[in-house]
């Protein structure tokens, strides 16, 4: 398996390598390893959907 940083993650994911880190200490990207203080993340891993933006976030309403 190979892995990427987190720099070449948030060039491919066009998101900040800070946002990527976080990500990673939230357990929201699957098979992430840390490694001293650097990340490896599968090269396959999928990004995580963006609960701030409101087509991404449940309904709380109930009818």
């Amino acid at each position: 398996m190979d892995f990427l940083t987190t720099a070449e993650i948030s060039e491919k994911w066009g998101i900040s390598r800070r946002c990527v880190v976080v990500l990673c200490d939230e357990g929201r990207i699957g098979g992430a390893v840390q490694k001293g203080s650097m990340w490896l993340i599968p090269q396959n891993a999928q990004k995580p959907i963006d609960g701030r933006k409101r087509e991404n976030k449940k309904s709380k309403l109930t009818i």
